[in-house]
């Protein structure tokens, strides 16, 4: 019995040992996530209940805020500037997104030809994507001028008269999208790795079935791609609704001309800061959560239609 005892205590002490032992290092474990959590609560979720009460009250960030519940969000719907911000952000993102997803798959796969030069080639294409905004908003504006422009140069010189670019409404958006198709660098790295990830088989197995290059794009490396298009597609669209630093730098908040390049996020922005309306500007801003969720959530759905994973049947 003494020696039964003995045993029992041995394994009550391990026991003992083993919880302190679990507990110190979830202690630890926690204590190295505090920063992390901190920073969380304080910068996102706090920021983001607040907005959530915010746009249920009159608050102009001076005075103590009233609540006025749903008022600002019927205002916003009564709201012409709403509505045309909307448009405009939305017809925007229908023109920049495809574009940018074609124009990336295609330089990435040339940029993946076993080409001399290609690693210098590949940092070209790249750079620009690490110059600030307004550097390339103050670029853009001089190549796009009517009047001295470099583009316009180029186009008469071939006969074709150039249009008017930032300074017409017809061609403003058009404009912005070229110089966000300049700075696709982010998305080429991504579309490249896909392509790495393809494996040669399926290109030996077409070789061998007879398939030519074009056979092989549109049977193998676009289908193999998809997931990659995928994300830069979901990526793209968040980001086409929220654009905001190019169209606010070229038109200085005004978003001429004739209001072309007023943004949502323009807008948004000029309620909270200019006119001090916290609570309008944060209505707007849940609307604008709720689109992109909404896109998002129909984008995922339709995804089991287009999108193929290598080793699926």
């Amino acid at each position: 019995m003494s020696h039964l005892t003995e045993v029992t205590n041995v394994k009550a002490k391990a026991s003992k040992k083993t919880t302190s032992m679990e507990t110190r290092i979830r202690r630890a474990g926690i204590l190295f996530a505090l920063p992390w959590i901190i920073g969380l609560l304080a910068f996102y979720a706090y920021p983001l209940f607040s907005s959530m009460y915010y746009s249920l009250t009159n608050y102009n960030v001076i005075s103590p805020s009233q609540w006025i519940g749903f008022e600002n969000y019927s205002t916003l719907f009564n709201d012409d500037l709403f509505w045309k911000g909307l448009k405009n952000t939305l017809a925007y993102a229908l023109m920049q997104v495809p574009l940018a997803i074609m124009f990336g798959v295609t330089l990435a796969m040339l940029l993946n030809l076993p080409v001399f030069g290609q690693g210098f080639l590949r940092t070209v294409f790249f750079l620009p994507s690490l110059l600030p905004v307004i550097a390339t908003t103050i670029l853009w504006q001089w190549l796009l001028n009517p009047q001295f422009g470099l583009v316009n140069a180029f186009l008469e010189k071939i006969g074709i008269t150039g249009p008017g670019w930032l300074g017409d409404t017809t061609w403003s958006k058009p404009s912005l999208v070229i110089m966000t198709l300049w700075v696709l660098g982010n998305s080429i790295l991504i579309y490249l790795a896909g392509l790495q990830d393809i494996s040669k088989d399926y290109y030996e197995a077409a070789d061998i079935d007879g398939a030519n290059w074009l056979q092989k794009t549109f049977h193998i490396t676009i289908p193999l791609l998809t997931p990659v298009i995928f994300f830069n597609m979901i990526m793209g669209v968040i980001h086409a609704l929220q654009e905001f630093t190019l169209p606010y730098a070229l038109t200085y908040g005004t978003g001429n001309p004739a209001e072309s390049l007023l943004f949502y996020s323009m807008y948004l922005y000029n309620n909270a800061f200019l006119y001090m309306k916290m609570g309008y500007a944060s209505a707007m801003a849940w609307i604008l959560f709720v689109v992109v969720m909404l896109i998002t959530v129909v984008l995922l759905k339709s995804s089991g239609k287009w999108v193929f994973y290598q080793g699926e049947d």
